[in-house]
């Protein structure tokens, strides 16, 4: 009963998502929509906790300050509602949950950065098994070229 259920829940899985850690200043581009209309909303902000990473109800808490208040947005990362997570920064934190930050402002709120590529870790190919396999067909076809010249 639990593979089947474990095969229903990976066929709403998106085939890959960007790795989020606590600590990580992102971009959410979340779809919302509104009547009949839809539009692509970015929400930026401190994400300050990450749960059940590999399950399909894995979701991150982004917080931000807007207008002078804190304001929280817990998303599904495998949700069909949110189009993209881009990691802008990466901070270095020591704990998953970062509760702290909800009490501090201005300067005791920064968190120390981190380098990272930040080209490999928002890279996120859904079809790279493809490309590779395209790669694989047309080396073959090069070398049966090269062995009838």
């Amino acid at each position: 009963m639990h593979a089947l259920i474990e095969k229903i829940e990976n066929s709403y899985k998106k085939n890959r998502v960007v790795d989020v850690r606590s600590g990580d200043t992102v971009k959410v581009h979340q779809r919302i929509k509104e009547g009949n209309k839809e539009r692509i909303q970015i929400f930026e902000g401190l994400v300050i906790r990450t749960d059940r990473k590999d399950s399909l109800t894995s979701t991150i808490t982004v917080r931000r300050i807007a207008s002078g208040v804190g304001v929280e947005k817990s998303f599904l990362l495998h949700s069909p509602l949110v189009e993209e997570v881009e990691v802008v920064k990466r901070s270095k934190v020591r704990r998953k949950y970062l509760s702290y930050m909800r009490n501090r402002s201005g300067k005791s709120a920064r968190l120390a950065s981190v380098d990272f590529d930040k080209k490999a870790v928002n890279d996120i190919k859904e079809d790279k098994p493809v490309v590779e396999a395209t790669a694989k067909v047309t080396e073959a076809a090069s070398v049966e070229e090269v062995k009838s010249e």
